[in-house]
């Protein structure tokens, strides 16, 4: 995700960092860079005015001029001024205002409206947040949506409506309602069709399902790759049916990042969902701060704090964070790094939630091999996971053995171990500016 603009972000942040004095010039030259990579990454032209506006206006004062540290004071103003533009803080779902609650999803087909159904509802489950979900199939113009959301909705656990035979979305919504206030099914979770907004007759549809429903979230959700056209369809659909909220996908694609950029700021409603991948545990909450992070190379520790905290207690994920920081972990970590990691998501994913490593996420790696390191490790002693001993070649040969792999295999795991604990030894202190962010990179 935002491959190109997370480049051209840290390549300019670097070069202002390695100055030592900023001056009105060299900050105006910075701020034009800032622009046309906001641009060429697809933001939407009036919210690049408006964004590039206040970091001038706030790197012009004395302030950053006279500042010990300008380079990392001006990341930082450019890194707030992302928040504020993206809704400062997360926006959670308001589930209470009616028994049930109502969510209805809307947009584009394509968006992934249906997937978003069946992740929203095992996210809130999950959470608590819902205890009995029932989710609608009102998408009657895809032949395939009702089967899919059925399939879904089975491999969650969640049941689904179908009214057979019915060609009238809105009749099906009002049967749904009907079904989960008589079952006790205390949040309904509405699959629509996909239109263009510019489709009177199915946009007519949308506004008579709300009619019908009164939902206390209406979440617009829009995929992240179609940049601009996500922006701009997002405010006629706000237009016409009011949304609360926008659900931006396939943000683990090569989205470019100008609609999690810009939509917020044109239709003044707040992204509350993400989705990053295809499983149906792919979804997590908009933050804004997380964002600008990725955005501008930091890594993404906010939801990697979140998923650790999901699956290790504080302890262990203080601990794991200072192992990660003093590059002191020993294969015995790795292990238990790989056997989160299978709770936790992709290897990959988790490569691009970790400071400096985002240049490292798209590295060509079968997640088998994960299998192939766990077994290696685990056929090691105690001693040899701990780097109390050399793992010379005999013991390499009885290792590669015990775990039914190659010698080849056991060798590219000490040298990829090797060149991993080098790698974090090598990286940047961060120290200043983690204090700058109020601790902002190591939540």
């Amino acid at each position: 995700m935002f491959g190109a603009l997370t480049e051209k972000m840290q390549s300019l942040l670097s070069k202002v960092v390695g100055k030592k004095k900023l001056t009105e010039d060299n900050i105006s030259e910075a701020v034009s860079e800032v622009r046309l990579a906001l641009l060429e990454a697809d933001v939407n032209y009036g919210v690049t005015k408006t964004l590039i506006k206040r970091i001038k206006e706030k790197a012009l004062g004395d302030e950053l001029i006279k500042s010990v540290t300008p380079g990392q004071l001006f990341i930082k103003i450019v890194h707030d001024e992302l928040v504020t533009l993206m809704g400062g803080e997360e926006a959670s779902l308001d589930l209470k205002t009616s028994h049930p609650a109502v969510v209805m999803l809307c947009g584009l087909q394509g968006s992934g409206k249906t997937t978003q159904c069946a992740k929203l509802a095992k996210y809130l489950k999950k959470k608590g947040e819902c205890k009995n979900p029932l989710l609608a199939a009102c998408d009657l113009q895809r032949p395939a949506a009702v089967a899919q959301l059925q399939t879904l909705g089975s491999q969650i656990g969640v049941p689904v409506f179908v009214a057979l035979g019915e060609t009238d979305p809105v009749k099906v919504a009002k049967a749904a309602f009907a079904e989960a206030k008589k079952n006790g099914h205390d949040l309904l979770i509405v699959d629509t069709a996909g239109r263009l907004h510019i489709d009177d007759e199915l946009m007519n549809q949308l506004v008579a399902i709300k009619a019908a429903l009164n939902p206390s979230e209406i979440l617009f959700v829009a995929n992240a790759t179609t940049g601009q056209d996500a922006v701009t369809t997002a405010a006629e659909f706000h237009k016409r049916m009011g949304i609360t909220g926008s659900i931006l996908t396939m943000l683990d694609g090569n989205a470019r990042g100008g609609a999690a950029i810009s939509i917020r700021e044109i239709t003044g409603k707040p992204l509350k969902f993400e989705g990053i991948g295809e499983r149906v545990d792919d979804i997590q909450l908009f933050h804004p701060a997380s964002m600008a992070d990725r955005i501008l190379g930091m890594g993404d520790t906010i939801n990697l704090v979140k998923k650790a905290q999901e699956h290790i207690n504080e302890e262990d994920a203080k601990d794991l964070e200072k192992k990660i920081r003093t590059a002191t972990f020993t294969y015995n970590d790795y292990l238990g790094q790989i056997q989160m990691v299978k709770k936790m998501g992709s290897f990959k994913s988790l490569l691009g939630m970790m400071p400096g490593m985002s240049s490292l996420k798209d590295i060509d790696f079968d997640e088998k091999e994960l299998f192939k390191i766990e077994a290696i490790i685990q056929s090691m002693t105690l001693q040899e996971r701990m780097e109390k001993c050399e793992l010379i070649v005999p013991r390499r040969k009885r290792i590669s053995k015990g775990s039914g792999t190659d010698i080849d295999d056991v060798n590219k795991l000490v040298k990829s171990f090797k060149q991993a604990k080098q790698f974090f030894k090598n990286v940047p202190n961060m120290k200043n500016l983690e204090k700058m962010m109020g601790g902002s990179l190591w939540r």
